[in-house]
């Protein structure tokens, strides 16, 4: 499994459709480390990598808005 490319992430046209994934992504990666069932660690790293480059997106909107 590799990491996500920045590139997928031309599909979201707006800050409300980041955080919206953003918010998904929080809530599994929450629920993953509660629930602590067998977990690879390399979704954990995944996850982690494809909110960093959803924030950066968000910011990168943000600063176009002003």
């Amino acid at each position: 499994m590799t990491f996500p490319n920045y590139k997928e992430l031309d599909r979201f046209l707006n800050v409300n459709e980041i955080d919206k994934e953003i918010w998904i992504l929080e809530k599994s990666l929450f629920d993953k480390k509660l629930a602590n069932n067998s977990i690879k660690p390399h979704i954990i790293t995944h996850t982690k990598h494809r909110l960093a480059q959803l924030k950066y997106k968000k910011s990168i909107f943000l600063k176009e808005k002003i």
